[in-house]
């Protein structure tokens, strides 16, 4: 699904309008309609509710006039505040005021501090609350009148319903510069926006559903965006099938370099998750010294001894390294190998000369440092870069907190100036590729955020090159796997408890759901 921001929102609003020529009053009927379509479905009561619908002046208010309207002829108790003057209403808004005005409807406006304790007392005793001050348009913080409304919603213990997006949060970018609405259901219109997505305005959001109110498919597919919301439907189209008739080599041979001392549970979990994804051979190569170790953690993965010093990979080990790699469709790199100097000096080097494609992950990322654009300049094979935001600030030499604040942007310009696809680890994790395109993930919980998770996505991201995919779509489906295994076992584990050896044995169950 196509993620916009909200001004390439408004954009769209506007062609529909001016250059197909609906008219602004059928889409905002559509809209209002919608919301009330799905407040009907969770709340088969609804006639008996008490209920209160909050608006601003602009075409959000609108909606939300057309919302109270529908649930009033449903025969519920709708009262309906408006932060504004009747005469501040935005021509469309006004003209479904004039209407509720006509049915004898009467609206009650606040456009001074003594007029909220009205809103406070509905509000005191309301079941079901529906936020239409704000629209995708908002940019800054709630002052004044708004500010005080948001704050008693968000005291209230109705069930709130977001009209597009809650009251506070920017749509272009998820930030909230001050008070916001906490919804437990935000509806948005025929596609969601990027604010809607990233943190921290995800956390407002609650649940979030996406109608369609009239804007043809035509105009919806023409329009160009280069951002795509990962779903179970996305997947499905790009997961590679199992053929009845095939063996083991029809899936492909992965080559792990992994492990250091005190480091082998990162390429144990690693290396069996690119068997769990389907890889049909999976070699890890390790210290000499750990092979012990991995002969007793693994069964199914094929072990390699390299050169070693201080238990962290030699200067010697690259020579067997390619000798191991002649064979093999991928490779992988990174996962527990420590930061010895001569550790980083191999990983530039077979990252640098590699003619495979590359999957870098934790110590191969930060082997790399400040060389990473010239090393990575050299390769010819495709390259996935997997950090989290703490690798990424040391690749890039950014702030972590400049990264969190821009995601999408940051990975997007990563990517291109790396020549990798990047994925960054994260709330959301966001696959970004050379040429500009963003992939945004909707699966995953806290669960994630356990020592070793990242090192089962990237063996689940190896299997699925191993298996034929480009470095964009198993990227983009390893991600949302990864999560999909954490979704499943949240009712079986909570998020508490779970661990990175859960996920791995989860992730069988994400791929059935496929089959």
């Amino acid at each position: 699904m196509k993620v916009l921001t909200g001004s390439q929102m408004a954009e769209l609003d506007r062609q529909a309008i001016e250059r197909l020529g609906i008219p602004s009053l059928v889409l905002m009927e559509m809209a209002g309609r919608a919301v009330t379509e799905e407040l009907c479905t969770r709340f088969p009561d609804i006639a008996h509710k008490k209920i209160v619908v909050i608006i601003g002046k602009g075409n959000n208010g609108g909606d939300g006039l057309v919302v109270a309207r529908s649930l009033i002829d449903l025969g519920a108790a709708v009262e309906v505040h408006a932060l504004c003057a009747p005469k501040e209403f935005s021509e469309e808004t006004r003209h479904q005021a004039e209407l509720l005005n006509k049915l004898g409807i009467t609206l009650k406006h606040h456009t001074k501090p003594h007029d909220m304790r009205a809103l406070a007392r509905a509000l005191a005793d309301a079941e079901l609350v529906v936020d239409g001050l704000f629209g995708t348009g908002f940019r800054g913080a709630a002052q004044g009148l708004a500010a005080e409304a948001i704050e008693l919603i968000n005291l209230s213990s109705a069930f709130v319903c977001a009209i597009d997006i809650p009251s506070g949060v920017e749509a272009d970018t998820g930030h909230v510069l001050g008070p916001a609405v906490y919804a437990d259901l935000t509806v948005t219109f025929a596609l969601p926006k990027l604010g809607l997505l990233l943190y921290p305005g995800r956390q407002y959001v609650g649940e979030l559903v996406v109608k369609p109110i009239g804007y043809p498919r035509m105009l919806i597919d023409q329009y160009a965006s280069t951002m795509t919301l990962v779903d179970a439907g996305w997947v499905r189209e790009h997961l590679p099938k199992r053929e009845p008739y095939s063996h083991k080599g029809d899936y492909g041979k992965v080559l792990v370099i992994a492990g250091s001392r005190g480091y082998t549970g990162a390429a144990a979990l690693c290396a069996e998750a690119a068997l769990r994804a389907g890889a049909g051979l999976v070699y890890l190569a390790v210290p000499e010294s750990l092979l012990i170790a991995m002969e007793a953690k693994l069964t199914e993965v094929i072990k390699l001894g390299l050169p070693e010093e201080d238990g962290s990979l030699a200067p010697a080990a690259i020579a067997k390294i390619f000798e191991m790699l002649e064979d093999k469709d991928v490779l992988i790199v990174g996962p527990g190998l420590g930061r010895h100097p001569h550790t980083v000096k191999t990983v530039r080097q077979l990252v640098a000369k590699a003619d495979k494609p590359l999957v870098l992950d934790a110590d191969g990322l930060n082997a790399l440092g400040p060389e990473a654009k010239k090393i990575l300049s050299q390769r010819t094979a495709p390259t996935v870069l997997t950090p989290h935001p703490g690798e990424l600030s040391r690749l890039i030499a950014q702030g972590v907190e400049e990264i969190e604040s821009d995601r999408v942007g940051i990975a997007r310009k990563t990517a291109k100036q790396l020549n990798s696809v990047l994925v960054l680890k994260g709330v959301p994790t966001v696959v970004a590729t050379p040429d500009g395109e963003v992939f945004i993930n909707s699966t995953g919980n806290s669960g994630l955020a356990s020592g070793g998770t990242g090192d089962v996505l990237t063996g689940c991201l190896g299997g699925l090159l191993a298996q034929g995919l480009d470095s964009i779509t198993a990227s983009v489906c390893a991600v949302y796997l990864h999560g999909r295994a954490a979704d499943l076992l949240k009712s079986e584990l909570g998020e508490h408890g779970m661990i990175a050896s859960d996920v791995l044995r989860a992730l069988p169950r994400a791929l059935r759901e496929f089959e």
